[in-house]
């Protein structure tokens, strides 16, 4: 399907990777992992076509499509939510065009014995089997499924693009690239910008779809539940294991660990040789037997243990100063903006020492009670601060935020107290800024690296109350790790908004679900969370089901309810005498007609006075006109009865006709 062979690259004369080789199957979904910096976006990218490496080659087969969603958040376009996304269906628009403008030709041509006549008939005929091939029929409903499933509401359909964040737009690229017919898709962070909702939604939709993917993700639990193959990329190298994430770590453990063993003992072999070398090397009688061991070992290859990047973070946070007992109090807390109700009357209290997680769709609410918390943002209701309460925060855009002219040395001199700037160097080093590193300008760091500069900023200050807002984004597994360690051992309170389903396992003890302006208290962590989310699904569920046993249930009743089947004889008998009705209506009607048309015209003769004066003479007429009358009266009479009897036979038809 997809081959990469040896293929290298390098920047700078230092090789990212080099020799990197491998195969992607139809349908397989591979998880693609390593440390910030190891190249595995550069990797997706040469992949994608957008680098060319410099040794090796990747090869796909003709026509073979790639979809890439890049961590690059594309500019703003003027079109509403359904025009972007329905912008990934090129081929079926361009077949939509088409089909329009030929039935629109039939309709205004007439030389329908032509040969252009019956061409245009064949060319609209295969142009309509193709549109239904590619889905034409149905991309609608799947751009509706997709875009719903990743948190747009139908509402959001027809609103500018523009005036979307970022992260949503991002949602938008990510619904095009899924409803394409890839043969791979190579998706760069997917879920850095999705709530639990939406990650559980794609996990789901990845794990259906017939498409290779390879994903990049530094989400533990989404890579283990929307993968089945593991390719790692270390120093250069890269190793592949057939599990998903999970059973790779103890496979790829489990491997070095042997690797070591059979090294010692290739090195304890090895040195054996050698002391019987030195041994035997002078002696006649043994030399060729020396000789013999030489080249054994000249033989032997030598066995090296996979490499393992060990480098990490080391920090500790420091201890909290003391507080009251209740951190912040918050009361009838309200914010809109314009129209839109984000908060509605919220009521909360944080006290010391908890460790509370927000979590909910985006845009219900986490982050902007967060930053009432930590930027006094405008807002309506009553903050009551605790006792010597010292916050911290980690604004979601904070590794943006930094200030790119400066180093990363000047960056924690110039936040850092007096008394710690003299450690400065020190504390850089315990997040991975290392000898040349902190000369860096901050402009030119990566995504990851800022991550890191920015939570060495908090080590600068004492605090006890903790906020973070997505502070996994662009951290790598392992410093998610040792940040998650140490918020673990922190003594204070701890705010944390995340959608990293792992990071937040164990970490918090209380979780309060943002939505529709209103938040809902969970006493427990995110799996106690997702438990209970599971068992509401699982109550809608039971009542939707329930509902159909219930629709069931009535339309048996119902059908208990009617009569029972007619035999045949009655059926017959009740066909008859509708037949017998019908007609004896049609007669009736036929006399009415009939009476009346003679009633109709000695009216017409009496309203011409002429004729009205010579008839009225003749002695009977008056009477003759009476009698017309009542007879037409008579008719209509018996028609009435008649149709009547018609609509009567009519519904003991329909009682029991089969």
């Amino acid at each position: 399907m997809l081959s990469v062979h040896q293929v290298g690259l390098a920047f700078g004369g230092t090789d990212l990777f080099k020799d990197i080789s491998f195969l992607v199957n139809p349908g397989e979904r591979i998880g693609l992992v390593g440390r910030n910096g190891a190249g595995k976006s550069t990797l997706l990218k040469l992949i994608a076509g957008h680098y060319a490496p410099d040794t090796g080659k990747v090869s796909t087969p003709s026509g073979f499509k790639i979809g890439f969603l890049t961590q690059d958040i594309p500019p703003k376009p003027s079109t509403t939510v359904w025009e972007e996304a329905a912008s990934s269906f090129v081929e079926i628009k361009k077949l939509e065009a088409q089909i329009e403008g030929w039935n629109e030709a039939l309709a205004t041509r007439t030389d329908y014995e032509s040969d252009s006549y019956m061409k245009l008939i064949e060319d609209l005929t295969h142009a309509q089997e193709e549109y239904m091939m590619q889905g034409g029929y149905t991309y609608q409903a799947d751009m509706e499924r997709v875009l719903m499933g990743l948190g747009f509401t139908s509402g959001d359909f027809q609103k500018p693009l523009s005036t979307f964040s970022g992260g949503w737009q991002m949602r938008v690229e990510l619904a095009k690239i899924l409803m394409q017919n890839n043969d791979l898709l190579l998706l760069d962070e997917p879920t850095n910008h999705l709530d639990i909702e939406s990650i559980l939604w794609l996990e789901q939709f990845l794990s259906d779809s017939p498409q290779a993917v390879i994903l990049v993700s530094h989400d533990r639990t989404f890579l283990n539940n929307a993968t089945t193959r593991t390719i790692e990329i270390v120093l250069g190298k890269s190793y592949d294991f057939p599990c998903p994430y999970y059973k790779y770590l103890s496979l790829r453990a489990e491997i070095r660990e042997k690797q070591r063993q059979a090294k010692v003992n290739q090195e304890k072999e090895i040195k054996a040789t050698e002391q019987l070398i030195e041994r035997f090397r002078y002696k006649a009688s043994k030399a060729s037997f020396a000789q013999s061991l030489i080249k054994k070992l000249d033989k032997v290859d030598i066995i090296e243990v996979d490499d393992e990047d060990t480098r990490s973070m080391r920090f500790k946070f420091p201890p909290a100063p003391h507080s009251g007992k209740v951190m912040v109090r918050m009361e009838k807390i309200h914010k809109h903006y314009g129209e839109k109700h984000v908060l509605r009357g919220l009521e909360m209290e944080l006290v010391r020492g908890q460790k509370v997680a927000f979590v909910g769709q985006n845009g219900q609410g986490k982050s902007t009670l967060v930053k009432i918390l930590a930027e006094n943002l405008a807002h309506e209701g009553r903050l009551e601060w605790g006792h010597q309460v010292q916050v911290g925060y980690y604004a979601q855009n904070q590794a943006e935020a930094l200030d790119g002219s400066k180093t990363v040395l000047a960056t924690i001199e110039d936040a850092a107290p007096e008394e710690l700037r003299k450690s400065a160097r020190k504390l850089l080093g315990n997040f991975m800024f290392a000898g040349d590193d902190v000369e860096k300008k901050v402009s030119v760091l990566s995504g990851g690296e800022r991550g890191r500069l920015a939570l060495c900023q908090l080590m600068l200050h004492p605090i006890n109350l903790l906020i973070l807002d997505e502070p996994t984004n662009h951290l790598d597994m392992q410093a998610k790790d040792v940040l998650k360690q140490s918020l673990e051992s922190y003594e204070g309170t701890l705010v944390v908004v995340s959608h990293d389903r792992e990071f937040l396992d164990g970490l918090a003890n209380m979780t309060y679900e943002f939505k529709e302006g209103k938040i809902k208290q969970y006493l427990g962590g995110i799996e106690y969370f997702l438990e209970q989310r599971k068992m509401q699904s699982m109550r809608e569920v039971e009542l939707q089901q329930d509902a159909k046993k219930q629709q069931k249930a009535d339309a048996k009743a119902l059908e208990e309810a009617r009569p029972p089947k007619a035999s045949r004889e009655e059926l017959k008998a009740a066909e008859r005498d509708l037949r017998q009705a019908e007609r004896e209506e049609k007669k009736a009607q036929e006399l009415f007609e009939k009476a009346h048309a003679a009633l109709d015209a000695v009216d017409q003769v009496m309203a011409n006075p002429v004729e009205f004066k010579k008839v009225s003479a003749e002695p009977d007429f008056y009477s003759r006109y009476e009698d017309l009358q009542k007879a037409s009266e008579k008719a209509f009479a018996a028609w009435e009865k008649a149709t009547a009897a018609l609509e009567k036979c009519q519904q003991a038809w329909e009682a029991i006709a089969p």
